[in-house]
């Protein structure tokens, strides 16, 4: 039998009812690198997720605490919208995958994991991401830290531009 070793799991299974919103919490902390942070609009912000489904999995937040897509203005609407672009963009330059699945998870019964601030995923998608080890395994095999998908990530923004 072969093992995988994902250390970086056991902070997720271990972490319960999270207190606070990440989505608010970790920009008010001002330590971008540490807490995943690629960029910084106006009214919303790219991240990348703690618990990716695939390597460069990201999500898109508004600043606004709200779980209520009709409390975002037009505004916040539309930057998010440039966001998700933009995303596709840098991962594309970056990690040239073969699709993505873009989404947000409304409620609970949705999937949402965090129900009370929006966000959208951008998963990208290589033909073939998709093997036994989910389905049987019920394990998903991340071939690079985080840190390192950031520092790839945030390097290739400097040669893109803003988005």
């Amino acid at each position: 039998m072969k093992r995988l070793w994902a250390p970086w799991r056991m902070k997720y299974i271990q972490q319960g009812e999270m207190e606070g919103c990440i989505f608010c919490d970790k920009p008010k902390e001002n330590r971008d690198k540490e807490n995943l942070i690629l960029w910084r609009g106006k009214t919303a912000f790219i991240m990348l997720n703690s618990f990716p489904y695939n390597p460069g999995h990201l999500m898109i937040a508004p600043f606004k605490h709200t779980a209520d897509m009709y409390d975002l203005g037009d505004d916040e609407l539309l930057e998010i919208s440039k966001l998700l672009r933009y995303s596709m963009r840098l991962l594309t330059a970056e990690m040239n995958p073969d699709g993505f699945n873009l989404g947000v998870n409304l409620g609970r019964p949705a999937g949402a994991g965090i129900e009370d601030h929006l966000h959208w995923h951008v998963v990208p998608r290589w033909n073939g991401d998709t093997n036994f080890m989910p389905v049987v395994g019920e394990t998903k095999v991340l071939p690079e830290s985080l840190e390192a998908t950031y520092e790839k990530l945030k390097k290739k923004m400097e040669n893109l531009g803003a988005p």
